[in-house]
C-alpha cells in the first residue's frame, strides 16, 4: 500500500499537487497545533509540581489529530477520543481547563458540557472502538447526517475491540472513521514487535473497510485523507481506517521515562520531521505568514492557556465520592453500598 505524502519536511508541496486548504484554513490549523504544544509543555510542568495527575502529552502528532478533524462539524459529528487527542477535542468544543480537570481527576469539573458532541477519553486500549462503531450505527438507523470519528494507538489495534469494531462496522456500513496513530510506540513496545503486516491499515481489507495509509506528520495528506472519509461515510458509503505514520516526541506519559528504550538517533531523526516546522514553512513561502503573526498566534495562545491555568487552579481536588458519580442515571444497590463504604473510609481518616 503506498503511502501518502503531500507536504514534505521542508514545507514544500509535491509536483502538480494543489493544497487540501486554503491558507486560512491551513493557518487555523496551524494556531491549534502550536495551542496543542504550549498545553502541553504547561501541562507537564504543572504534573512534576504535584498540580496535575498523569498526563498524556500529543508531541510530534499535531499533524495526524488536527488533520483528521478538521473536516468534521462540531455541531453534527461525533468524536470518540482514546486520550491523545487534545486539540480535536478543543476544536469540537472543550475547553482546556475542562480536559486539564479530567487529568487532575475531578470529574464534575471535566464533565463534558450538553450539546458537546465528544465522549469521555477512554484509558483502556481500544475499548471505546466498539462504543464509536454504536454510536454511529445508531445514527444511521435515525437517518442523522452526523459521522463518528475514532482515534486509536498502532498498540491498541492489537487488542480484539480493534478488530471486533471493525468487522461490525463492515458489516453495518456504520458512518465511523477510524484515525490509527501509529506512533511507532504502544508504550515501551517498538512497532516491529507489534506486527509481521507492512502496515496497519492492511487489516481493513479483511473487514471490507477502505483503508488509506499516509504520513501523519503531513497536515495536508491526513486533512485530505479524513475528508476523503468523512464524505464517504456522510454518503451512506461505510466506515473508513487511516493509518497516521506519525512519532511520539516525548514520553508515553509523565509516568514513563523513554530514554530507557528510545534510540536517541531514531528520536532525532524524528525531530527533523517535526509536523510544525513544515507548515511553518509552507506558510512562510506562500507569503500567509510573517514574523509579526506567529507573535500575534502565539501570543493568543499564551493567553488562552495562562487563563485556562488560572480557572484549573480553582479546581478542587476530587471528594471521594465522586468517583460515582456520572456513572449510572440510577445507581444500583451495590453501586450505593461501594460508596457509603468509601464514605466511611474517608470519615475514619478525617477522625484520625
Amino acid at each position: 500500500m503506498e503511502r501518502r505524502e503531500l507536504l514534505d519536511a521542508s514545507g514544500a508541496l509535491a509536483p502538480g499537487i494543489d493544497p487540501p486548504l486554503d491558507a486560512a484554513s491551513t493557518l487555523g490549523a496551524l494556531e491549534l497545533m502550536l495551542l496543542s504544544k504550549l498545553v502541553d509543555e504547561r501541562a507537564f510542568s504543572l504534573q512534576r509540581q504535584g498540580r496535575m495527575g498523569t498526563y498524556s502529552a500529543v508531541r510530534g502528532q499535531e499533524a495526524s489529530v488536527v488533520g483528521s478533524c478538521l473536516p468534521l462539524d462540531p455541531g453534527t459529528d461525533w468524536i470518540v477520543p482514546q486520550y491523545r487527542e487534545l486539540p480535536a477535542l478543543l476544536r469540537h468544543g472543550l475547553s482546556i481547563e475542562g480536559i486539564l480537570s479530567y487529568w487532575k481527576g475531578n470529574s464534575e469539573a471535566a464533565r463534558i458540557p450538553e450539546g458537546v458532541k465528544v465522549l469521555p477519553p477512554q484509558i483502556g486500549l481500544a475499548a471505546q472502538l466498539p462504543h464509536a462503531v454504536g454510536l454511529a450505527w445508531g445514527l444511521k438507523l435515525q437517518a442523522d447526517p452526523g459521522v463518528v470519528m475514532t482515534f486509536v494507538g498502532d498498540g491498541g489495534s492489537s487488542e480484539g475491540d480493534f478488530h471486533e469494531a471493525l468487522n461490525l462496522a463492515g458489516v453495518r456500513k456504520a458512518p465511523v472513521v477510524f484515525v490509527l496513530q501509529n506512533n511507532g510506540w504502544a508504550i515501551s513496545t517498538p512497532r516491529s514487535k507489534q506486527s509481521a503486516a507492512k502496515s496497519f491499515a492492511e487489516r481493513g481489507a479483511g473487514y471490507g473497510v477502505p483503508s488509506v495509509l499516509v504520513d501523519g506528520n503531513d497536515l495536508f495528506a491526513v486533512a485530505q485523507a479524513s475528508a476523503e472519509a468523512v464524505a464517504r461515510a456522510r454518503a451512506g458509503e461505510g466506515p473508513t481506517l487511516i493509518e497516521t505514520q506519525t512519532y511520539r516526541l516525548g514520553a508515553h506519559n509523565t509516568a514513563d521515562d523513554p530514554s530507557k528504550y528510545v534510540d536517541t538517533d531514531e528520536k532525532l531523526s524524528w525531530e527533523q520531521l517535526d509536523p510544525i516546522p513544515r507548515v511553518v514553512s509552507h506558510l512562510r513561502a506562500q507569503g500567509a505568514l510573517t514574523d509579526e503573526d506567529l507573535a500575534g498566534i502565539e501570543e493568543r495562545n499564551r493567553n488562552e492557556v495562562d487563563r485556562a491555568i488560572e480557572a484549573l487552579g480553582a479546581v478542587r481536588p476530587p471528594l471521594p465520592e465522586s468517583l460515582f458519580d456520572h456513572v449510572w442515571s440510577q445507581p444500583d444497590v451495590r453501586l450505593l453500598r461501594q460508596r457509603e463504604e468509601i464514605l466511611h473510609t474517608a470519615a475514619k481518616g478525617v477522625q484520625r
